[in-house]
């Protein structure tokens, strides 16, 4: 299973990269695997300032749908456009262009609540 150095992750098997004071997330490999095929997303929460936690997305596989949760609070300001198209792209790469929002962090923090790769690796 592929857990990535460089990200922080979450209980519910979402990853955050740090980029200044950005973020991007995405779901874990994990996650993917557990889901399936991802057939569907469902992001309407663009432009919106959500706190720790709350759901901003759902995630359509076949065999379920499951919310998707901010790692930390923060406006999203972008959805992958690339994954309208191709939901797939969560199966295929899911630390790359698998990615799924960019956000503004509100609390800098929050981030430091988040798991390192080797206590993401203890929880699996």
């Amino acid at each position: 299973m592929n857990i990535p150095a460089n990200l922080l992750y979450t209980k519910d098997h979402e990853w955050f990269r740090i980029e200044d004071d950005f973020g991007y997330v995405g779901i874990t490999d994990f996650a993917q695997g557990e889901l399936g095929d991802v057939v569907f997303l469902e992001i309407e929460t663009l432009g919106e300032t959500l706190k720790k936690e709350e759901v901003f997305g759902t995630i359509e596989a076949v065999k379920t749908v499951s919310d998707i949760f901010m790692p930390v609070g923060g406006e999203i300001l972008e959805v992958n456009p690339d994954l309208e198209n191709s939901p797939d792209l969560v199966n295929k790469d899911p630390y790359g262009k698998g990615w799924m929002i960019k956000i503004k962090i509100t609390d800098p923090a929050e981030i430091t609540s988040l798991l390192t790769p080797e206590k993401y690796q203890a929880i699996l």
